[in-house]
């Protein structure tokens, strides 16, 4: 897999975190960033400010049920530090969806550089357009059933 994104293992970097709180992608963000198992020299408040400050400029949801927030520019100092945190609230929330559906599962994406976050969205952008892999996000897939997925489908 050479200049490949593992997707996986990015998502065993970042975490699955299940029935989030929040009513606003704001709320989420604040209780999330203060979740997630940051390296060194990075700070909750700066994780929260990056996604806040994107989610500003235009909606991160997808359709589907899903976003991708993600800062405006790349906040990890090192490759071996970025990650994808998948993210299932414990309700619904309006993120002003292309297809108007209220978001029920996020893909938070912290990268190290432009190249390799284009490239994991266009990955996940194809998994998004599986109707198995979406029912998985439904059902909250644990990181195994993810991973098994994306092995497959990707």
């Amino acid at each position: 897999m050479e200049n490949e994104v593992d997707i996986t293992q990015l998502i065993h970097r970042g975490g699955i975190f299940k029935n989030v709180e929040g009513n606003t992608p704001q709320e989420v963000y604040s209780k999330l960033s203060k979740m997630i198992d940051l390296p060194d020299g990075m700070t909750a408040d700066q994780v929260y400010n990056a996604l806040c400050a994107r989610e500003q400029v235009l909606s991160t949801a997808v359709g589907n049920g899903i976003a991708l927030p993600h800062a405006r520019a790349p906040i990890m100092k090192n490759e071996k530090d970025q990650r994808i945190c998948v993210v299932y609230l414990k309700k619904p929330i309006d993120m002003k969806a292309p297809d108007e559906r209220n978001v029920f599962v996020m893909f938070v994406l912290l990268t190290h550089n432009s190249q390799i976050h284009l490239k994991i969205l266009s990955t996940l952008a194809g998994l998004f357009r599986s109707a198995k892999f979406r029912k998985a996000l439904e059902d909250q897939a644990d990181e195994a059933t993810l991973s098994a997925l994306i092995k497959e489908l990707a």
